[in-house]
């Protein structure tokens, strides 16, 4: 299981969205990688679903 993580941005238009970074694990060689997106807060739980 992939570990994930999440960060609000606190000022200006940044507050609708949060910053993910979800841990990766290729196929191939078995190695861990991070992903970081901005995604709008409505959607993190979606986003961490996939």
């Amino acid at each position: 299981m992939a570990k994930k993580a999440v960060a609000t941005l606190q000022k200006g238009a940044g507050k609708a969205y949060s910053k993910v970074i979800k841990m990766v694990k290729s196929e191939k060689t078995g190695a861990y990688t991070f992903v970081e997106e901005m995604v709008p807060n409505d959607m993190v739980n979606d986003y961490f679903k996939k």
